[in-house]
């Protein structure tokens, strides 16, 4: 017997204003590239759904400086796609003296690059040990302040050493919005004290995530951001899917009831937020 097909809302259908953000995304990965894009996905037809379904900005991640050099033309006909630039601590070798100095003459030529990230720990993959990603973490934190730009941080199972390492170099009260956000009300609370910013991703839709639903009722308005990932963690009701910007929305959604508000107020609230901190 044929699978039946599952009907799924189009994000345009929710009838969003402009004014969103999505503050993550990976847009110059392969999944948006003409030839390897499924039917329907490459990256000018994401950016026409995202504008769609109400999208004013989109934070694109750059991994590395060459990544930014080989990509960056990539979003010329899109001026509403803002960069971050910095080492994944999955590839925490890439950051050498050269590298450091490769990012910061990136930020002096391109206007578009208004943060340091993701930069972070990441536990959870064996790639590069942790004292290495403590010391390339370390070294793109000093970078970010000598470059006056906030940061996005990236921590999966580095909890405490990431807060740790933050706090040793006094980003207490600095300019810091936690991505992708997935802990319980107490990590919340303990981001909110050091003055800090929170990304609420795709999952808070997810039915077992009742523990991130009760974090995010408990984040003011003004301190919380959306965002997408992509081309990781749709929300539902496309989880399972490709990713994209526009699919934020269901986030939006989501957020919004936690918070006992309308999905417009928590769109356009969480899209000035972003705004403001990015310098858009």
């Amino acid at each position: 017997m044929a699978k039946k097909k599952q009907n799924r809302t189009a994000p345009q259908e929710l009838a969003l204003p402009r004014g969103g953000v999505d503050t993550h995304a990976h847009l110059s990965f392969p999944e948006y590239a003409p030839g390897t894009a499924e039917p329907g996905m490459e990256l000018e037809q994401v950016i026409a759904r995202a504008e769609e379904s109400g999208l004013a900005n989109i934070g694109n991640i750059f991994a590395d400086s060459k990544r930014w050099q080989e990509e960056k033309e990539l979003f010329n006909p899109f001026p509403q796609v803002f960069f971050q630039l910095g080492v994944h601590p999955t590839e925490a070798d890439l950051l050498t003296p050269e590298e450091l100095d490769c990012i910061a003459q990136a930020v002096e030529r391109d206007s578009r690059i208004k943060a340091v990230g993701e930069i972070g720990l990441d536990y959870y993959w064996p790639d590069q040990p942790a004292h290495l990603q403590k010391q390339v973490f370390t070294a793109q934190l000093r970078l970010a302040r000598q470059l006056d730009l906030p940061v996005s941080i990236h921590s999966r199972d580095a909890w405490s050493d990431t807060v740790a390492i933050l706090e040793a170099e006094g980003f207490a009260g600095r300019p810091l919005l936690w991505h992708c956000f997935g802990g319980d009300a107490a990590m919340a609370e303990a981001i909110l004290e050091r003055g800090w910013h929170i990304s609420i991703p795709g999952p808070v839709t997810f039915k077992k995530n009742e523990a991130l639903r009760e974090a995010v009722a408990c984040i003011p308005l003004e301190r919380i951001h959306l965002e997408t990932d992509s081309p990781y963690l749709a929300p539902e009701p496309w989880r399972g899917r490709l990713n994209e910007p526009a699919l934020v929305v269901f986030t939006a959604r989501e957020v919004a009831a936690c918070k006992g508000m309308s999905a417009e107020e928590l769109w356009l609230a969480a899209g000035e937020n972003s705004k403001a901190f990015f310098g858009l």
